[in-house]
């Protein structure tokens, strides 16, 4: 049943009467929404930036990862390092620097590969398909497959827990915009992949992951043996320098404008380069909002990152649901003018229904003095 909402809204005292622009002279908005940027919000304006803390304390803080520091490879996806999860997502980051000895199989969910860095080859029951830097991979629950790397590769792993991944409605803008659904590659069954299937001078073991537990299956032969398939249910491909993201030069769209997958329970979005607004009064950095319904992950791939101080490509942040945050002070000088004229960043944005639980991986490459990057400079 479609909700309704209780609300009168009305603007009281000094206030914009737009979102995201012509905010009265010396002040900070703050939004405060339900479900997200999708319900009924309220647009507060501040005397002082409402990230202006001098202490934090307790599990709500915001916190932040090096993933880079994570070290180890290990050559099954289901012995890399746990980030974050609940019990909708498994977020994992995995290193792998030689060709997989075995296969593998999700059977808890859709599996979502985000390759950060590095090149090679997927094989799995659909063909061969070639990976570079930037692709996301989408790999339906029950896929057999495996990375063959012709370089050192880093994959964030994002798993939709016992469900699927779809894609956004995009509503009036149709389903072109964002990306053509024709940019999506799929398996073939080329030259490279029936080149493996001669390799069945050795047993193959096939690694089965079911509610966090691996089991084995040891075949005699080589299990990616398929000769051919046809379907509307097959991993696809997409390249985040294929992402044409939605712009306005009059107001800053929210982070939801950008989600490029769906699942029942979290969001997937990719920020990629675009032009700042140029509006005069239009807000050219993330507003001050706390969002109160979902926790909020950012896993930075590439770039200038301009709405965070001290962050560098391979880090992930993490803002839990419940406290207001925003734009680093070094940022938000740039509030109402920026530098250069377009963002130069690429970025993967994790927004889950349900509080996120932060895994042993993670723990050990926090930055502890995260929470303390937003506080004012001394004078």
């Amino acid at each position: 049943m479609a909700r309704k909402w209780i609300y009168a809204s009305r603007v009281e005292g000094n206030a914009s009467r737009q979102a995201h622009a012509d905010m009265p002279e010396g002040t900070y908005e703050r939004e405060m929404s339900k479900e997200g940027f999708f319900g009924p919000a309220a647009f507060l304006h501040h005397k002082r930036p409402p990230t202006g803390w001098v202490d934090f304390e307790g599990p709500l803080q915001p916190r932040a990862f090096d993933l880079n520091k994570l070290g180890k490879a290990e050559n099954s996806p289901w012995d890399s390092s746990s980030v974050l999860f609940n019990a909708a997502t498994d977020i994992r980051f995995w290193s792998l620097s030689e060709p997989m000895t075995t296969l593998a199989r999700n059977a808890d969910g859709d599996q979502l590969l985000f390759v950060h860095r590095g090149a090679g080859s997927l094989f799995c029951d659909f063909g061969h398909l070639a990976y570079e830097a930037g692709d996301y991979i989408v790999l339906p629950r029950g896929t057999l497959w495996r990375l063959s790397p012709s370089e050192p590769t880093l994959v964030l792993m994002v798993e939709a827990t016992n469900t699927h991944y779809t894609l956004p409605d995009k509503g009036l803008v149709g389903p072109h915009a964002v990306f053509d659904p024709a940019m999506f590659d799929v398996p073939a069954m080329d030259d490279a992949f029936k080149a493996q299937q001669t390799d069945e001078d050795h047993e193959w073991k096939v690694l089965i992951k079911k509610r966090g537990q691996v089991s084995t299956i040891t075949y005699p032969y080589n299990p990616l043996d398929a000769v051919g398939w046809h379907g509307e249910l097959h991993p696809v491909r997409l390249n985040v320098r294929h992402i044409r993201p939605l712009m306005s030069h009059r107001y800053h769209l929210p982070p939801s404008a950008h989600t490029t997958f769906l699942s029942d329970r979290f969001v997937v979005c990719t920020f990629a380069p675009r032009p700042f607004e140029t509006d005069p009064g239009a807000l050219k950095v993330p507003f001050f909002h706390n969002n109160d319904d979902y926790d909020e992950v950012l896993f930075y791939h590439a770039g200038d990152f301009f709405s965070r101080d001290n962050i560098d490509a391979g880090m992930m942040t993490f803002h839990p649901a419940g406290f207001t945050h925003g734009p680093h002070p070094k940022a938000l000088a740039n509030m109402l003018e920026q530098k250069k004229p377009a963002t130069d960043e690429y970025a993967v944005m994790i927004d889950t229904r349900d509080p996120l639980d932060v895994g042993e991986g993670a723990s050990r490459v926090e930055n502890l003095d995260y929470v303390n990057s937003w506080k004012p400079k001394a004078k």
